[in-house]
């Protein structure tokens, strides 16, 4: 006999948290789990989780929020599904957050999964055949209920044993978010985010920095988050130059320099704050300082005195350079 509990992927968002509450609507207990990564961006102004706690909040059902940045990266660079158009490795994403889901459903006895996945709404894994192999290679077969489209689907273990009433369920399918914006608006749930993409790895700059980054070099956590920000260039095979452009980029940029990287920045004018990583020679910090006076508000000037040092010592350093012709920049930007 299945143990009427529940484990669904909640990300916040209209999909998964309408099939949270067809499931509670049921009279099933539901714990909802929520996977991050590096690479979410939906709701990071506000926090990471924000939706997914809001919604818990709103049904008071439990949230474990799981990271997952390092396994997710092994499997990034040779994802064996392959990617989408850009560096998404959908379907491998998918069933890496459904074993962990799998293992964390046995922790707590729980008998099956909930997703809000919708049949055909995603092109890559939202396929009927995608569906059936993230099942397969997940190890949960019979075992995943998607309630906004299960009477499209083959009724799941959960529903073959009584535990959910098949009838219950929808039959959705497409890329129109109507049936979901109705559905929602009759349950009274309006406070869900647009449904607008949430993960770099679908974005094509992002996508370009990173395959050049795993070219590169074998990189870092940080050198990943370093990609969300500035104008990047390589000053050799093994020296990086990034430029902030804003204000905010410059905080970021500098929350994120570590040990031995190269702080710049121009005196006396507003302007970027610029990090070199790598082995720099004298001729390449000269070169980085001249990218910094040219993002300055001294780009007019004919010579320009820029500041530097290098973490965790703070003296600082004087170069004057000519700030960077633009046609230079073009021959090492990324």
């Amino acid at each position: 006999m299945l143990k009427k509990k529940a484990i669904a992927l909640l990300s916040g968002g209209l999909d998964s948290t309408l099939a949270v509450k067809l499931v509670l609507e049921q009279g099933l207990e539901v714990e909802a789990v929520n996977f991050k990564t590096i690479f979410w961006t939906q709701d990071q102004v506000e926090g990471y989780g924000v939706f997914a706690r809001r919604m818990a909040k709103l049904f008071g059902i439990e949230l474990r929020i799981f990271e997952i940045t390092e396994e997710f990266l092994e499997m990034l660079k040779c994802p064996k599904h392959g990617y989408g158009t850009n560096m998404n490795p959908c379907i491998d994403c998918r069933i890496l957050m459904l074993k962990r889901a799998a293992e964390y459903m046995e922790e707590v006895e729980a008998s099956f999964l909930v997703t809000g996945e919708v049949l055909g709404e995603r092109p890559m894994s939202q396929r009927q055949d995608a569906l059936n192999l993230i099942e397969k290679e997940s190890g949960l077969k019979g075992k995943i209920l998607r309630p906004l489209s299960a009477k499209l689907l083959k009724p799941t273990l959960a529903e073959k044993e009584g535990l959910i009433d098949r009838e219950k369920l929808f039959d959705i399918q497409g890329r129109s978010r109507r049936p979901q914006m109705d559905l929602a608006e009759a349950y009274g749930i309006d406070d869900y985010p647009t449904p607008a993409g949430g993960c770099l790895l679908t974005d094509p700059g992002f996508s370009a920095r990173l395959r050049d980054l795993f070219q590169h070099n074998d990189s870092s956590i940080n050198d990943i988050q370093l990609l969300k920000y500035g104008r990047h260039f390589w000053l050799s095979g093994e020296c990086k130059a990034i430029v902030g452009r804003d204000e905010r980029e410059n905080e970021g940029i500098l929350g994120l320099a570590m040990s031995g990287d190269l702080v710049l920045k121009v005196a006396n004018f507003s302007g970027p704050i610029t990090i070199v990583r790598g082995k720099a020679s004298d001729e390449q910090i000269y070169m980085a300082a001249a990218m910094t006076a040219r993002y300055s508000k001294a780009r007019g000037e004919k010579i320009v005195e820029v500041g530097y040092r290098r973490i965790p010592d703070e003296k600082t350093k004087s170069i004057s350079v000519r700030p960077v012709d633009a046609k230079e920049l073009k021959l090492v930007r990324i």
